[in-house]
């Protein structure tokens, strides 16, 4: 999980090759099979129908029982899979100059860009990661800086218990607000 930009596509694709493992990307799988209520016009965005994303998520998770893991990829993924289902959830954090960086060369603007920001800066993310799976199944990633690799690797590290799962790892609003940046990142709210 993590805010647009982070990262989760390149990083859960490369860490399910590198284990083995079956990738979902929820976005696409979306797409691919029109599991989709509408569209947000002011975001230019598909509104998921999480209900029927669910079911052939859990139909997928299902066939796939012991047999190979599912790496789920996407910043709702705490929403469509049960609590049951999850074994760790790798919350991807970013720096929130780099990050907006990141979301520009990605063409995102105006609102959609400083709402994602200030999810990044207030730990939605990872709020929503903990309400749905409770704080023994969550560890933030922090990849600012780090190249894709990198950040695989230390997720492997903490799958295989070479490295602490941890979470409150960033303060991006406490680090922000001394460095007296916070109103550069929230001034549109």
């Amino acid at each position: 999980m993590g805010t647009p930009g982070v990262g989760k596509t390149a990083i859960s694709r490369n860490l399910a090759e590198k284990i083995k493992a079956i990738h979902i990307d929820l976005g696409e799988l979306v797409k691919r099979e029109g599991l989709i209520a509408g569209a947000d016009k002011e975001r230019k965005t598909l509104i998921v129908d999480k209900t029927k994303l669910s079911k052939r998520v859990q139909e997928i998770i299902k066939q796939q029982k012991g047999k190979r893991n599912i790496i789920i990829d996407g910043h709702y993924a705490t929403d469509i899979v049960p609590p049951k289902d999850v074994t760790k959830v790798i919350v991807l954090r970013r720096h929130p100059q780099e990050l907006k960086q990141m979301m520009e060369k990605r063409g995102f603007k105006n609102r959609k860009l400083w709402e994602n920001l200030a999810a990044e800066i207030l730990d939605i993310c990872l709020y929503d990661a903990i309400k749905a799976c409770g704080t023994e199944k969550v560890c933030e990633i922090d990849v600012t800086v780090k190249n894709v690799k990198e950040a695989v690797d230390d997720i492997i590290s903490v799958l295989n218990g070479n490295k602490p799962c941890m979470i409150k790892i960033v303060d991006w609003l406490g680090q922000l607000e001394q460095e007296k940046r916070l109103d550069e990142f929230l001034k549109e709210f």
